[in-house]
């Protein structure tokens, strides 16, 4: 945990509090959904583009602390926070706060299942619970994300969305034909079928 650079002088809380004690006696995501404590306003905090955790400017360099603040992270309607059982801190995120790094893929066509790993080493099973997105590109094309939990989504790497659109077919959605990627029966539209020269 001293990992870390020092909180700067008049910081509203110190983020490493009760974390420890969040995580400590169970695997996997805390269950933050179940938590209300008081707001103790922003920490210098950020989550960058390209899924890099800072703390006061500085890279968080610990896979482990990482893991360990991600496991708190929780959307709510205003910002993303950092909630243990006695406190919630906003952070700043600047797309998602995770990034998806790999795909692994069974199967084929209708019949495909496809699981992501994020950049935080969890996997998640791409279905109607866990649903792809896909949203306009800064400079064109599509920007490709993926459910973890809650509000919390993870922005899919460029390479691993050519490896959806070579997985992916047409489909009628609506009298329209669109082309789009299957994974445990559901069907994810990525763009109508006239579009899809301009899809990467």
């Amino acid at each position: 945990m001293n990992d870390l650079p020092e909180a700067r002088p008049g910081a509203p809380t110190d983020p490493l509090r009760g974390l420890a004690a969040a995580r400590e006696s169970r695997g996997g995501p805390a269950p933050v959904h179940l938590w209300n404590p008081p707001y103790c306003g922003e920490i210098d905090m950020r989550i960058a583009r390209d899924g890099t955790w800072f703390y006061n400017g500085t890279p968080i360099g610990r896979p482990a602390l990482v893991k360990l603040f991600s496991n708190v992270l929780r959307k709510d309607p205003e910002r993303f926070v950092l909630v243990t059982p006695v406190e919630r801190v906003g952070i700043v995120v600047e797309d998602a706060p995770f990034l998806g790094v790999e795909f692994l893929r069974e199967g084929e066509g209708k019949g495909q299942k496809l699981r992501l790993r994020t950049n935080v080493d969890d996997w998640v099973e791409i279905s109607a619970q866990h649903p792809l997105k896909f949203l306009p590109g800064e400079s064109g094309g599509l920007k490709p994300y993926a459910l973890v939990r809650g509000d919390l989504w993870a922005l899919v790497k460029r390479a691993l969305f050519y490896d959806l659109v070579a997985w992916g077919e047409s489909r009628i959605v609506e009298g329209e034909e669109m082309f789009g990627v299957f994974s445990h029966g559901a069907f994810f539209a990525m763009a109508p079928m006239r579009d899809i020269a301009d899809l990467t």
